[in-house]
């Protein structure tokens, strides 16, 4: 099948492109001593996921109970949960899988942590943790100067385990230029590695020091002591990584299909690509949807996709684009573009080659 025989709009990953960035990825942590564990939240789809195992990957890593479950499904046997259990369901989840080996969570609490272990001691079974650092992105994680302290009253806790730390590094997004994004994520790996030291002094088994992103896939898993990294969106890349200097628009392996509906007015035209099918994120986004490129994937000219509505996208363009073209954006957020769609169409140039369904979807 040829792209212009599909609906639009549809999502496409052109598989030399991902197999390029998985086997990439691969090769640079190939003998440096830290394992790999991908983020399955950027594709949500098996043919990619087991891409990724084959390429070398130690296990993955899940962003929602719904993705744990499906990977366990497959027979994926080493897992981490990177989110905190919070809530009876989560709770009872958690306890469940971690019954059965191979499931590892993220506490940053002993409040947060104490629900978990009642549960799991009464169900006679030990949850694995790791205990989550803050090292500059202020999202989940306890304070450096507190992760002893806090690690060591979870540790206390019956029915848990630690087994080591973990961060994401987002905060080095912000980061001027690519030279001081690398010095950030190095910073990042650095105070995780820190902290994985001070619990060993305090006498606790830290087997795992765990670093995730993609911008910093190049620096903070290569701070000394840290032992693997969970970056994510490399496997399709998107537009804000391209902004970041994490790679050229070329190794964008993820799209949307899209058809321009309407160019009634002069510089302006609507596609029936809108943000139910690009997702709004707008993180680094500098005020477009995303980027436009052609059907063969090569960059228009000219075009900004600057706005859309639920169904509509507008675009501003210099001239040439008419009723009826057929056009591709590579969004701004592979991971949240994703969580949009039911399936995905691999591609290789314009041709169809087969339909992947993206599971574990909210």
């Amino acid at each position: 099948m040829d792209l212009a025989e599909l609906a639009t709009p549809a999502l496409l990953v052109d598989v030399d492109r991902l197999d390029r960035n998985v086997a990439a990825m691969a090769t640079s942590f190939a003998g440096t001593g830290v394992a790999l564990r991908p983020h399955v939240k950027t594709s949500k789809c098996w043919e990619v996921a087991r891409r990724q195992l084959a390429a070398g990957a130690v296990g993955m890593t899940c962003s929602t109970a719904a993705e744990v479950a499906w990977l366990r499904e497959r027979g994926v046997p080493d897992l981490l949960w990177a989110n905190v259990p919070i809530g009876p369901r989560k709770v009872e989840f958690a306890v469940d899988a971690a019954r059965g080996g191979g499931l590892t969570v993220a506490l940053d609490s002993v409040a947060a942590a104490r629900p978990l272990a009642e549960a799991a001691s009464a169900a006679g079974v030990t949850v694995p943790f790791v205990l989550e650092v803050n090292t500059g992105h202020a999202r989940l994680g306890v304070e450096p100067d507190r992760a002893p302290a806090t690690a060591a009253e979870i540790a206390a806790l019956p029915g848990l385990a630690l087994r080591g730390v973990l961060t994401h590094e987002g905060h080095i997004a912000a980061a001027p230029d690519r030279a001081a994004l690398e010095l950030a994520g190095g910073a990042a790996g650095a105070v995780l590695a820190g902290v994985a030291g001070a619990l060993r002094d305090a006498g606790h088994a830290v087997d795992v020091v765990s670093v995730g992103s993609t911008p910093g896939a190049t620096s903070a898993p290569f701070a000394a002591g840290v032992t693997e990294a969970r970056p994510g969106t490399y496997v399709y890349y998107d537009a804000n990584q391209v902004r970041l200097g994490s790679c050229t628009l070329e190794e964008c392996a993820l799209s949307v299909l899209t058809r321009v509906a309407s160019a009634e007015r002069p510089g302006r035209a609507i596609i029936d690509a809108g943000v139910k099918a690009m997702s709004s994120d707008t993180i680094a986004a500098a005020g477009s949807v995303g980027v436009v490129v052609d059907v063969s994937g090569r960059p228009l000219r000219g075009v900004v996709f600057g706005e859309a509505n639920e169904e509509h996208g507008f675009l501003n363009h210099e001239g040439g684009i008419a009723v009826g073209d057929l056009l591709r954006v590579v969004p701004n957020h592979a991971c949240g573009t994703t969580n949009m769609w039911s399936r995905v169409y691999a591609v290789r140039g314009t041709e169809v080659l087969d339909e992947w369904p993206v599971s574990a979807r909210y």
